[in-house]
């Protein structure tokens, strides 16, 4: 990308840099928001975002590398809810590392070994935030769905910065429908759906640790996600 290609990422909305520049956009736009933090905090960032990048290398998100869907939720984090918390950045672009690929990350040795791994490289923080939004194995006679909104209200309520991650994780998966085509679309409005005053009331939470404008912008973007899922579902 030339210059004015970089600055021009810089403002624009995530999904207009990924259907325009792609994963080459997403990360610049990435190296923009991370510029003018402490080098200490950048070199700890590019080093997850690294370490994401070779884990999902092989992954797939609709017609997308699953990388910039990492991407989009760390830089969500950064520029539209205006947190500067390394810790917490690392854990958004690591947030699928232990549910996707934690035999790449521990040797095949379970979802404890991986987020193990993590906290010996990143700090025990990072790695318990990204076990907080790590779904557990599912018990097989109950619905999935509704384990997964159990899963999400529990762990949420005790990681207040795990909300943080969530929420732009649902931002993207959810309110990102919108960009999403195919036969998947039904199936995962109904997976979402019900998510929505989860976490609406999680988000609404006093210490959750956002100002008022940040929650304000999440919790209108769950007012149009509903409303989306509302027109796709019977």
């Amino acid at each position: 990308m030339d210059a004015g290609e970089q600055r021009l990422v810089a403002a624009m909305p995530l999904h207009a840099i990924t259907s325009t520049y792609g994963e080459e956009g997403l990360r610049a736009r990435f190296a923009a928001e991370v510029a003018t933090w402490p080098e200490p905090d950048q070199r700890r960032l590019i080093q997850a975002l690294d370490l994401a990048g070779r884990l999902h290398a092989a992954d797939r998100r609709e017609h997308e590398p699953y990388v910039n869907h990492l991407l989009r939720v760390a830089i969500r984090i950064m520029s539209h809810y205006r947190v500067r918390d390394a810790d917490v950045v690392c854990a958004a672009l690591l947030h699928d590392a232990v549910e996707d690929h934690a035999a790449e990350l521990a040797g095949g040795t379970g979802q404890p070994a991986a987020v193990a791994a993590l906290a010996a490289e990143f700090g025990p923080r990072v790695a318990g935030l990204v076990a907080a939004v790590t779904n557990p194995e599912y018990a097989p006679d109950r619905d999935a769905h509704e384990q997964y909104r159990e899963h999400v209200a529990d762990s949420l309520r005790r990681e207040p910065w795990a909300r943080v991650i969530k929420a732009s994780d649902f931002a993207d998966n959810g309110a990102g429908l919108i960009h999403t085509t195919g036969p998947r679309l039904r199936k995962l409005a109904g997976k979402y759906a019900p998510l929505v005053p989860v976490l609406r009331e999680l988000i609404a939470l006093p210490d959750t640790p956002l100002d008022a404008a940040a929650r304000g912008r999440i919790l209108a973007q769950l007012d149009r996600a509903a409303a989306r899922f509302a027109a796709l579902l019977p």
